[in-house]
């Protein structure tokens, strides 16, 4: 066999590489330009599908009881503008460079092996979301059908798992065909019952709280947006499918562009909408059913759906509501969250099960937190939550914008390859635990009752603001081990644009692209990114 046999024009795998590759949808790894067959408008409805989840009115109609409409809208504003922000520069840096988060972390200030944390942060997150998810739509079947909530839990669980195991491909088909009623179902009974009832959005608007905030307080509105940042680690997900744009071309350059900010930063737009529009449900059904059911997206729906319909339809548009939406954003729950649980794991142990094993793992996680009833205290959840998420997000998209574009001491092309990273860069992984425990200790009252409020804004501050000045301090020397691959042909062309010659890797025997191999030092074979991972 040859080292590093070029064939740009072939298109063709061998039946393993299929197989173990391209319907594994190249997990920890480069997307091949020749596996991204999908228009950018069709990546872009598959990675919207993904924020389908009910959870956002339950966190809408959380804070508006605890503070008022008018804190929680202006927290749900504030959160979305830092996470648009924030997730700007990543879903631009994914879309052009074709590479999940967790690769972007590892050359974005953490090493190889210091963005471990991140996947372990990440993993979590989609465990915790699948989980409230899946409680929503136990919550339906058990109301709508009488299913007891063990049984639905088991049930939201089962279902995502044919969707999830065919990758790309399978998600891209169903999460087309259900958007279209999914909307319908949502807006739909909501806009009917303001045009009926207009006095609803006065009635809604001076709504003060349950916990005596008087009028607009900037407390009140910093612990609403601390509740919504929970959500900032959501486009990490929709990155999982943003690697599959295909390479930007003047031909679909508009579409690209569009596509790329609505399904990356634009999530949260919608995001906020339905944020609002469930504390609009849950302080309409307050009086008639309490504050703790109030948060239940079944019940908002059920007594909007019974504005426009007879009760028994009500209930079954409800449900169906509830199935749909549990179903279009678990998929992607699971699906994410095989990805990251399998990364750490990989560079964990050198050992690489494939995506499958981390499939199963992660579905019975979330079953194990369903029934543990974990829907109860989803506000001190997500508040808590919030503060390692943004410190994460933060110190990458700190990274990209400060370290690589402003002051040029972090690589521009996109570094994941193991012998060619520190195991731990001190710049993203310093930045992220110190961001992580000032917010923590701000969170818990121990930095003083002024900042207790605060603690998302501190995990913001300091991430942001400690990420650029240790790559300063170590003169941005501690990201890469070395600095040339061993390959002479480029693996961007200055414009980002990746190359597309085959190189055989010398180890698993498959075929893959330049930005996906080097050339190891010490014997001189080539090798791909996931063996040299594995070999070392």
């Amino acid at each position: 066999m040859s080292i590093g046999t070029q064939n740009p024009s072939s298109s063709t795998h061998s039946k393993a590489d299929k197989q173990g590759r391209a319907e594994d949808d190249y997990p920890l790894r480069y997307a091949p330009s020749r596996y991204r067959r999908w228009a950018p408008v069709t990546v872009a409805i598959t990675a919207l599908g993904g924020i389908a989840y009910l959870a956002d009115f339950s966190i809408g109609a959380s804070i508006a009881l605890s503070y008022g409409t008018w804190n929680a809208i202006l927290g749900i504003l504030l959160a979305a503008a830092i996470i648009f922000i924030s997730g700007f520069p990543l879903a631009w840096y994914a879309a052009r460079y074709n590479i999940d988060l967790d690769l972007i972390s590892r050359g974005a200030g953490f090493g190889y092996g210091g963005s471990v944390l991140t996947s372990l942060v990440f993993a979590s997150f989609t465990c915790i979301l699948f989980a409230l998810e899946g409680s929503i739509m136990a919550q339906g079947l058990a109301l709508g059908v009488g299913l007891p909530l063990w049984a639905g839990y088991l049930l939201s669980t089962l279902v995502v798992f044919p969707f999830v195991l065919y990758g790309m491909k399978a998600l891209a088909k169903m999460q087309v065909w259900t958007t279209p009623v999914w909307l319908l179902l949502m807006l739909g009974p909501v806009s009917y019952l303001l045009y009926k009832q207009p006095a609803l959005m006065p009635h809604f608007l001076g709504f003060a709280g349950l916990s005596g905030h008087e009028g607009v307080n900037f407390s009140a509105i910093t612990l609403s947006a601390g509740v919504a940042l929970a959500l900032m680690a959501q486009i990490g997900e929709q990155i999982d499918y943003l690697r599959f744009m295909p390479t930007k071309t003047p031909q679909n350059s508009t579409s690209w562009w569009v596509s790329v900010i609505a399904a990356g930063p634009g999530w949260v737009i919608l995001g906020a909408l339905k944020q609002i529009i469930g504390a609009f449900l849950g302080v309409f059904i307050l009086k008639t059913v309490g504050e703790h059911v109030a948060t239940e997206p079944v019940h908002q729906f059920l007594a909007a759906f019974q504005a426009v319909v007879p009760a028994s339809w009500a209930m079954v548009l409800a449900v169906v509501l509830v199935v749909i939406s549990q179903i279009k954003i678990n998929v992607t729950n699971a699906y994410s969250g095989s990805l990251a649980w399998t990364s750490a794991y990989t560079r964990l142990t050198g050992h690489f099960p494939g995506r499958l094993v981390f499939l199963v793992i992660n579905l019975l996680i979330a079953l194990a937190l369903m029934e543990g009833n974990m829907f109860t205290v989803l506000q001190a959840i997500l508040s808590l939550y919030a503060d390692c998420a943004i410190a994460w997000i933060m110190t990458v998209a700190a990274d990209i914008v400060f370290n690589k574009y402003v002051l040029g001491l972090s690589p521009k092309e996109p570094e994941f390859r193991r012998t060619m990273l520190p195991t731990i860069n001190p710049v993203g992984t310093l930045s992220f635990i110190v961001a992580t425990l000032a917010s923590v200790l701000a969170y818990e009252g121990v930095l003083g009752a002024g900042l207790q409020p605060y603690s998302a804004l501190v995990a913001f501050v300091v991430a942001i603001v400690m990420t650029p000045f240790l790559a300063i301090v170590t003169k941005g020397k501690t990201y890469l081990r070395r600095h040339d691959d061993g390959i002479e042909e480029p693996r961007f062309q200055p414009d980002g644009t990746a190359s597309t010659t085959l190189y055989r890797c010398t180890c698993c025997g498959h075929e893959y692209e330049r930005p996906d191999m080097l050339r190891e030092k010490e014997e001189g074979a080539i090798i791909c990114s996931l063996c040299i991972g594995v070999k070392s």
